[in-house]
């Protein structure tokens, strides 16, 4: 009996799914195949996405005698020909949900992702493992083509609809020619010309994967490392090898942030570690190194965090972003924008006395710092200067680069200062653990990652830092340090599952540690609206 051809489209918003299943009924009828799509509507804020099914009978209408074959409207489990997807975690649901088979279903996925509502809520690192997904592809497919169609649909200036369609026309799952495609698009008008510059992007893509299989095994493996470049002479001179990376990086971010002589207190922080490290006991068996690092974890560990950490956001690092050419470039790359085309680019900052008092020393600070907070306590808001600035402008540029070029007064500042300060308490910490136990000294290393954000959420991360390091690496604690090291890595992860902290003071709680203070809040009274007085 012959089947029909089933594809099921899985698209986000704005994406074009509906037109790209238009188009694919469309280029069936004009060759005289019988089709029938029908959709399942999606849900917006990231949390699904938009189905799309389609089957093709594989017999032209003249060969059928006058017969009329009956099509499904709904994708079968383990049925699907073809499984096309614009998102890889949306390719995961749909084989998860068993609509695929390793046996004869070919799944085209973009790699790119689109982060889910419930990953971005996540204080930490709520991400899907990529290389999870591509390996569920993979093991649910009889043949596979992962590519970045966002890359594709940048190029060529259109939506990913159309990169789709080149891909399903190169798979060879329908018997249609390449022409009957390109015919459905049209060559009328400039967004026609943009689907077919998508078009043929996608096409050349599946067919040069086709014909190299060798090519589909390199996309499937994890991405090799890539060469940090020439390593400079003060890290592979006192850090061996496998440090080598990511201790360049750091002192990249570093130098760039502010100065040679800043970059240099960033290696020689961690030469202490290193030291610490290397002169420590051999690691005890709760000590599990990270398979990224061949022989000094809690280094690497630390040059990650402390890199990020000694490079805080600050209104004269936001300054310098803001103004940079390459992100001029990229706007206007995503808004399309034509060398011809005039683009007007507007920043709005708001700016408080934490953010300006930062860059003061602190004798002017604190009396700033201290009439703000007088201010909130009796009911108003924090004072705050709403700024609009036209980035595309001589004057709101200029204004950005005095900003960005006052980076040389930030060691004078306040925040720099108490930074550095916090900066060096968890520093001790880490070597304080390492000293004990390689494995307490890793785990307080790997606190370096609830430094994040900025504003409150900083100032949170920083104060759960020291409140960990304080209450759970001193050496009066009963427990040993292994069992200090497993306490510290379960209060970590319990830090980062939830902003308001219930997790982590339960945590706290639960490993013999105090909760975190209460912090005093004003009270404010607010007048009814609806009382005249």
């Amino acid at each position: 009996m012959t089947k029909p051809i089933s594809i099921l489209l899985c698209a986000l918003g704005g994406e074009g799914g509906g037109v790209l299943a238009d188009w694919l009924v469309e280029v069936a009828l004009r060759t005289d195949y019988p089709a029938q799509a029908t959709s399942i509507p999606g849900v917006a804020q990231r949390t699904g996405a938009t189905t799309y099914y389609i089957e093709v009978f594989p017999q032209k209408r003249g060969s059928l005698g006058g017969k009329q074959p009956v099509l499904g409207l709904n994708p079968l489990p383990g049925r699907l020909d073809a499984l096309v997807s614009s998102e890889l975690l949306e390719t995961a649901r749909q084989i998860g949900n068993g609509l695929t088979s390793a046996a004869h279903t070919c799944v085209i996925t973009s790699s790119a992702r689109i982060l889910t509502t419930i990953e971005k809520m996540t204080i930490g690192d709520g991400r899907t493992d990529g290389a999870n997904l591509r390996t569920l592809v993979a093991e649910h497919s009889k043949a596979h083509h992962i590519l970045d169609m966002a890359r594709m649909t940048q190029e060529a200036g259109t939506v990913v609809s159309a990169v789709m369609f080149g891909c399903i026309a190169a798979s060879g799952v329908l018997p249609f020619a390449r022409a009957d495609y390109e015919a459905v698009i049209g060559h009328a008008g400039k967004s026609a010309q943009a689907s077919l510059r998508g078009f043929a992007l996608g096409y050349d893509a599946i067919e040069a994967q086709r014909v190299q299989h060798h090519f589909i095994e390199s996309v499937m493996t994890p991405a090799p490392i890539e060469p940090v470049g020439e390593v400079p002479t003060a890290v592979s001179k006192h850090f061996p090898a496998p440090l080598h990376r990511m201790l360049s990086l750091g002192y990249a971010r570093v130098l760039e942030y502010q100065n040679q002589a800043y970059a240099d207190q960033y290696l020689a922080r961690l030469d202490q570690i290193f030291v610490a490290e290397k002169s420590a006991a051999s690691p005890s068996s709760a000590f599990t190194a990270p398979a990224s690092v061949d022989a000094w974890p809690v280094t690497e560990e630390s040059a990650r965090w402390l890199a990020l950490w000694m490079a805080f956001d600050d209104v004269v690092r936001v300054a310098d972003l803001k103004s940079r050419v390459s992100r001029g470039q990229r706007v206007r790359g995503e808004v399309k924008a034509n060398v011809q085309d005039l683009l007007k680019i507007y920043d709005h900052f708001k700016p408080g006395v934490p953010e300006l008092a930062g860059l003061l020393p602190d004798f002017l600070a604190n009396p700033l710092v201290r009439w703000d907070r007088a201010r909130t306590l009796k009911g108003n808001s924090p004072w705050a200067l709403p700024l609009k600035i036209g980035t595309h402008s001589i004057t709101g540029m200029l204004a950005l680069r005095l900003m960005a070029a006052l980076k040389f007064v930030r060691p004078w500042g306040s925040r720099f200062k108490a930074e550095q300060q916090s900066i060096n308490a968890w520093l001790q910490a880490v070597q304080r653990g390492v000293q004990r136990d390689p494995a307490l000294g890793l785990e307080v290393a790997r606190c370096g990652q609830l430094i994040k954000g900025y504003g409150s959420t900083n100032e949170r991360g920083k104060d759960n830092l020291l409140h960990i390091i304080t209450h759970l690496t001193t050496s009066q604690s009963a427990k040993t340090p292994a069992q200090e090291a497993q306490s510290v890595a379960r209060i970590r992860q319990a830090a980062l599952q939830d902003e308001a902290g219930q997790a982590l003071d339960q945590a706290l709680l639960q490993n013999g540690a105090p909760a975190r203070p209460v912090l005093a809040q004003p009270i404010r009274w607010m007048k009814n609206p609806r009382l005249n007085f």
